[in-house]
């Protein structure tokens, strides 16, 4: 399988593309506005300490001083270790004015709010969370085969002890560590070992408060945490983030070096590859199949139903195989639409039904076959009474559509707006109201363009009984700035 990642960086935006075998599969997009800090490590001066909430202000270099609870400041030994403790410690013990802290944001300055922090520190990498002031060796719950967490156990231990460095720090295994091996976790551990190595450095000669670690940019991210051994090619649109690149490269993963292009090309990346056209079709509702069926796809906050349908596939013999050669098609095509729009928690898929038990078995084990490729982890459930495939998909950030998109602002998310009789009937109902509440002779409504051609047509004959009816002419003015569903009813 031909694997390759495409970044498009601009100073606004950075998006990053995964695109197997000419297809694009994943996008990442990342805006300089709305970047949080969530994961930096600040070198921060206590400013003030606070007794009765137990907790401080702690200045980190933001517009406003960020807060730490007593409960998130950790107690480190002369080992440099963390001592646990089930006692609440009094915070006036634990900090104190003008002292030099080391934290780590754990939440975002929101409105009036500064940023969260905590003392207990950690950094990713793709298969570890380096933890560098415990002892602590865990697995992800995510992991549900008691085997493989043993063995991955077993795997940092030894990759530990190979490279002496039992006094380094605790690690947690993450879920994309799942079947790795000796030399991926290995490797992992030793850019832990030169990464807070640096850092140490930086925290002996920054004064507070400054930042010692920002966690890497998306372009950057996606080399520690996506590029696997069978990727082809990193091409990359910016020569000053190629550079960036080839250094990290160069620092942490030498075996990717080569590997690493920058596309001078006057034609967008994009566009090249046809990754702009794809991006704009997962914005829409409808999935065309190569066989002439389609997927209808609705993402709501609940949860996302996926809707397969024949369209115009008719199959060669008879309609069972037809309905079996789509839903065979659909499994492969809805793994790679879940994986590019991100969709994530519940996803009801409603196959067409098949009345063979066997086809049944081959579209589950296909879907299953097509999500083994998905970085994010699934279930997936058999096939229900009601014929229905039930799965989860691990939510690993927003969804495409959550970040490119808003709320409708005429429909207001519902995805249908009023039809113009409606709103005809709505005014009518309005108009009444207005009649009976003012004394005036006359009234104009103002409407948009197929409201008012519809009140002046076909409900002609209506407004003109509803003028004798209340005794009052009624006028008609077309605002071209109103949506369908807006209108007003002023008094003359």
């Amino acid at each position: 399988m031909s694997e390759e990642i495409l970044a498009n960086i601009t100073p606004t935006e950075t998006r990053v593309a995964i695109v197997e075998n000419g297809m694009l599969q994943e996008v990442y997009i990342e805006r300089a506005a709305t970047k949080g800090i969530v994961g930096n490590i600040y070198k921060g001066k206590v400013v003030r300490v606070l007794p009765g909430m137990q907790a401080a202000f702690v200045d980190i270099g933001l517009e406003r001083t960020s807060f730490i609870h007593a409960s998130d400041i950790a107690s480190i030994d002369k080992d440099g270790v963390e001592q646990r403790s089930n006692e609440a410690l009094d915070i006036r013990s634990m900090v104190w004015e003008g002292q030099s802290l080391i934290v780590q944001v754990i939440k975002d300055p929101i409105g009036t709010k500064g940023a969260r922090l905590t003392t207990h520190l950690s950094v990713p990498s793709r298969y570890l969370v380096y933890m560098p002031h415990t002892r602590h060796l865990g697995v992800s719950q995510r992991i549900d085969d008691e085997a493989e967490r043993n063995r991955l156990r077993e795997l940092v231990e030894q990759c530990i002890a190979t490279e002496g460095m039992e006094k380094l720090g605790g690690f947690i295994l993450r879920t994309a560590a799942e079947g790795a091996g000796g030399d991926e976790v290995l490797a992992d551990i030793q850019y832990f070992k030169r990464l807070w190595a640096a850092l140490e450095r930086k925290i002996k000669e920054r004064s507070a408060p400054s930042i010692i670690y920002e966690d890497l940019p998306l372009y950057m991210r996606t080399m520690r945490d996506l590029v696997r051994p069978e990727m082809e090619k990193i091409r990359i649109d910016s020569r000053e983030s190629f550079q960036n690149v080839k250094q990290f490269a160069e620092d942490y993963i030498p075996s990717i070096e080569d590997r690493i292009e920058y596309y001078p090309g006057e034609r967008p990346i994009f566009d090249l590859y046809g990754v702009e056209d794809e991006i704009q079709k997962a914005l829409g509702r409808k999935v065309e199949l190569k066989s002439g069926g389609y997927l209808i796809i609705d993402q709501t906050e609940a949860m996302t139903t996926i809707d397969v349908n024949t369209g115009g596939f008719v199959g060669h013999r008879n309609l069972e195989e037809t309905i079996f050669k789509t839903n065979l098609e659909a499994a492969t095509s809805l793994s790679r639409q879940l994986r590019l729009r991100n969709l994530g928690g519940i996803i009801i898929i409603d196959f067409i039904d098949m009345k063979d038990p066997e086809h049944r078995r081959q579209v589950h084990r296909a879907l299953e076959k097509a999500m083994e490729h998905d970085y994010a982890k699934t279930i997936i459930t058999g096939v229900s009474e009601l014929g229905l495939v039930e799965m989860t998909r691990k939510r690993t950030r927003e969804s495409l559509e959550h970040v490119m998109c808003e709320d409708c602002p005429v429909c207001q998310a519902r995805g249908s707006v009023k039809t113009a009789e409606t709103i005809c009937y709505e005014i009518f109902r309005e108009i009444l109201r207005e009649a009976r509440a003012y004394d005036n002779d006359k009234l104009l409504v103002l409407a948009s363009q197929s409201v008012v051609d519809r009140l002046l047509d076909e409900e002609s004959a209506s407004v003109a009984d509803l003028e004798e009816f209340i005794g009052k002419s009624i006028q008609f003015q077309v605002e071209t700035m109103y949506n369908q569903e807006q209108f007003d009813v002023i008094l003359l």
